[in-house]
């Protein structure tokens, strides 16, 4: 509980939140407890469709109550000491790096790769994020230490898809994409999900949440969105419709798309 509570008063310098997730690796549930992340690897940039881009969230993200969701999908919960490793860990590699790291000269050169994000928010409060770009292809031209971070990260993700209960939540993000010339019949527009309005410009997102989240996973089932589905709103126009849960920190319907 010391760990905890030295981890949540840290992590009340981040922007504030509604709402959290806590659970064993058996069931998800809602706690009142603050959820924000303390540590995280993630993705941004690269060659990837406009939908991947939007719903694409951190590969591992550890909040300061020991919650640990993986993909969006997966979930449990470490003990205080093994959130407390983590994140002593982290601060250990990632402090004295750039916010942007460099290879070293001689590195070849790579395009249209994402950058390894990594972050911690350490006992102290100090928020480090280091950015790597093309880091699994250039791993020999960074420094160790963002490596080590990275491999450290990895295994909790690969822990938490193996051991961990499926993640729900109650707000979820929805992508949709046009596709007036995708193969295939699309099926009528979910009753009771937001038609895309304005200008769809690749694509249009919007945080749902009650029956409307209801609607939208039912229409499209957990694991079922890489296949495309096909839906056509009430004005004729069809879109391939796709979504993920909100990650605890994103939940507050005044927290800002990243």
């Amino acid at each position: 509980m010391r760990l905890r509570m030295i981890l949540l008063m840290a992590v009340t310098a981040l922007t504030a939140a509604c709402g959290g997730a806590e659970s064993d690796t058996s069931a998800a549930a809602v706690a009142d407890v603050p959820a924000e992340p303390v540590a995280l690897w993630g993705a941004e940039g690269g060659f990837v469709t406009a939908t991947t881009n939007v719903l694409r969230p951190p590969r591992v993200v550890l909040y300061g109550d020991g919650l640990v969701i993986a993909d969006a999908s997966k979930q449990m919960t470490l003990t205080d000491a093994e959130a407390g490793e983590v994140v002593a860990r982290m601060e250990k590699y990632l402090t004295g790096q750039p916010p942007t790291a460099a290879p070293r000269p001689g590195a070849p050169s790579v395009t249209d790769l994402p950058d390894t994000v990594l972050g911690v928010r350490g006992k102290d409060g100090k928020s480090l994020e280091v950015r790597v770009p093309a880091l699994e292809q250039l791993a020999d031209f960074y420094p160790k230490q963002l490596v080590d971070a990275k491999k450290l990260m990895e295994g909790l993700a690969t822990r938490v898809a193996a051991e961990g209960a499926d993640y729900v939540a109650t707000r979820v993000r929805m992508v949709a994409e046009g596709a007036e010339s995708a193969e295939g019949k699309p099926s009528p527009w979910p009753e009771g999900v937001p038609e895309p309005s304005g200008v769809v410009d690749p694509v249009w997102q919007e945080d749902v949440e009650g029956a409307a989240a209801t609607a939208l996973t039912k229409a499209v089932p957990a694991g079922q969105q890489s296949g495309r589905p096909l839906f056509r709103t009430g004005s004729g126009t069809t879109y391939v419709l796709s979504w993920r849960f909100l990650l605890p920190h994103e939940q507050s319907p005044a927290s800002p798309a990243p």
